[in-house]
C-alpha cells in the first residue's frame, strides 16, 4: 500500500509560475525597464535595504527572491503576521552563521506594517550594521506604518497593479506552460482578467480553479458562462482599513466636489461592491454636503440626512439607492465652502485670541443688580427697528474689528445671501458704523 504521506505537495499555479529571472517578471516597467530605478539596483552589484509598497499580487515577494539570487545572498523570509522579536533574533543568528561562511543575507519581512514599533526597532541594529540587507513588503503606506528610523534606511519602491494587457500576458504564459490543451474563448479570458483586478496571484488562482472545474466537468474549452458558474468570484479588491479604502473615499469626495455625478456614482458603487459599510458612507455623504455645498444649496444637507435615514429604515440593497441619489444631487448642486472656511477661521482666531468680555449692552439682565450695572442697557431689539435690523449696532466684543470670515460665493442661494449682507452693510454705513 503506498504511503500517502510520502509525496511532495503540489505547488499552486502561482508558485509554479513564479518568475525565476528578472526578464520573466510581468509588470512594473516603471521600475524594471531599462534605466529605471529597480533595474539599476539589480545591475549595481551592491544590494541596499528597500521597501516594496503595493497592492497584493504585484510581485513584491518575487522581486525580493530575485534580489537574493542576483546578489548570491542567503534568503531569510519572515511574515510579520506570525513572527515576533524572538523570530527576528533567530534570523539574525542565522545571518551571523551565513556571514561566517562568507555569505551575505537578505532578510525579507512580508507585511512589515504588521510589526509594532518594538519589533521594528529590533531590526534596526542589524540593518545599520550591514549584517543583513532588509527588504520589506507592505500594502499600507510606509509613511504611516514604518518607523522613521527604519524608513530612512530603506529606499521605497511603489509597485502598481498589473494592467489588463499585463494580465493577458500572464494568462497566455499560464496556458502555454501549465494548462495543457485547456482552451479559453476571448470573453472567458476577459472575464477572468477583469475579476483578477490587477492581481497576478489572483489571476493564476482563478485559472487553477478553472482547470480543476473543467477537469471535473470534462470540459476542454471554457467560455464566460462556465467561468461565472464554476468559480467563486469575489468582490473587487478593497481594504476596509487601509490606503485603498481611504483613497476611494477621497475619490468619492473629490468627484462630488468636482461636480461629476457619474464619477461620484462609480466610486460609491465601487466601495459598496467592495464591502464598505453603507452607514459609514452615509456619514461621509452628510459631511460632504456641509463641507462642499454649504449654504449654496441647503437642500443638499436635507437630502444627505434623508438618505442616511432611508438606509437605516430599508437597509441593503434598497437603502443604497438613496445614497446613490444623494451623491448625484450633491455632485450637480452649486458648491460653496464659504461656511466651512469661515468656521475654520473663527476657530483658529478664538484658539489664539484672548478671552474678550461680552459687551455690556449684549449681556443678559435677569436681576435688579445686573440692570443697575447696565447689563442689557441700550440694547436695540431688532424686531422694533426698521426692516427688523438695528443698523449700525455692533455684536462683537469691544475693540474687535469686523473679521469678515464669512464671504458668500456667487453661486446658488449664496448669491441671495451675499446681496442681503451687502444691503445690511450699506445700512450700517448709513447709520455711521465704521
Amino acid at each position: 500500500m503506498p504511503d500517502l504521506f510520502s509525496h511532495e505537495p503540489i505547488a499552486p499555479l502561482a508558485e509554479a509560475l513564479r518568475p525565476k529571472t528578472l526578464g520573466e517578471v510581468v509588470g512594473q516597467s516603471h521600475l524594471l525597464g531599462e534605466g529605471k530605478p529597480l533595474r539599476l539596483a539589480f545591475e549595481s552589484g551592491k544590494p541596499h535595504s528597500m521597501i516594496f509598497w503595493g497592492p497584493p499580487g504585484v510581485g513584491k515577494t518575487t522581486l525580493a527572491r530575485l534580489m537574493a539570487t542576483a546578489f548570491k545572498s542567503e534568503f531569510i523570509a519572515l511574515s510579520a503576521v506570525f513572527s515576533g522579536v524572538k523570530d527576528i533574533r533567530a534570523a539574525m543568528e542565522q545571518a551571523e552563521q551565513n556571514l561566517a561562511l562568507d555569505k551575505h543575507t537578505i532578510l525579507f519581512v512580508d507585511e512589515i506594517h504588521r510589526f509594532n514599533k518594538a519589533q521594528q526597532d529590533a531590526l534596526l541594529p542589524y540593518v545599520e550594521s550591514g549584517l543583513v540587507t532588509f527588504i520589506g513588503a507592505t500594502t499600507e503606506n510606509p509613511s504611516f506604518e514604518v518607523i522613521s528610523a527604519l524608513l530612512s534606511r530603506a529606499q521605497v519602491y511603489v509597485l502598481n497593479s498589473l494592467t489588463e494587457a499585463e494580465l493577458g500576458q500572464l494568462l497566455q504564459r499560464a496556458r502555454e506552460k501549465a494548462l495543457g490543451d485547456l482552451q479559453f474563448d476571448d470573453l472567458a479570458s476577459d472575464t477572468i482578467i477583469g475579476y483578477a483586478d490587477g492581481d497576478a496571484r489572483r489571476l493564476l488562482n482563478l485559472l487553477e480553479q478553472c482547470q480543476t472545474a473543467a477537469g471535473a466537468a470534462g470540459v476542454r474549452k471554457i467560455d464566460a458562462g462556465f467561468v461565472e458558474n464554476a468559480l467563486t468570484l469575489n468582490a473587487r479588491r478593497f481594504d476596509k482599513g487601509g490606503d485603498n479604502f481611504y483613497d476611494q473615499i477621497s475619490a468619492l469626495h473629490k468627484s462630488v466636489r468636482g461636480s461629476h455625478p457619474d464619477a461620484a456614482l462609480y466610486w460609491l458603487t465601487r466601495m459598496l461592491d467592495g464591502g464598505a459599510d453603507p452607514r459609514y458612507l452615509a456619514r461621509r455623504i452628510v459631511r460632504m454636503a456641509w463641507e462642499d455645498i454649504g449654504l449654496a444649496d441647503p437642500r443638499a444637507m436635507q437630502i444627505a440626512n434623508e438618505a442616511a435615514l432611508t438606509y437605516e429604515r430599508l437597509g441593503s440593497p434598497e437603502g443604497e439607492l438613496a445614497l446613490g441619489q444623494a451623491v448625484i444631487y450633491m455632485a450637480v448642486a452649486p458648491k460653496s465652502n464659504a461656511g466651512y472656511v469661515a468656521y475654520g477661521q473663527a476657530r483658529a482666531f478664538v484658539k489664539q485670541d484672548k478671552s474678550r468680555e461680552v459687551p455690556v449692552h449684549l449681556r443678559n439682565a435677569p436681576t435688579k443688580l445686573m440692570k443697575e450695572l447696565g447689563y442689557g442697557h441700550d440694547y436695540r431689539y431688532a424686531h422694533d427697528e426698521p426692516n427688523a435690523y438695528a443698523a449700525g449696532e455692533t455684536y462683537l466684543p469691544d475693540g474687535m474689528s469686523e473679521p469678515g470670515w464669512y464671504r458668500p460665493t456667487p453661486r446658488g442661494l449664496e448669491v441671495k445671501i451675499g446681496e442681503k449682507l451687502a444691503l445690511l452693510r450699506k445700512w450700517d454705513k448709513e447709520a455711521g458704523k465704521k
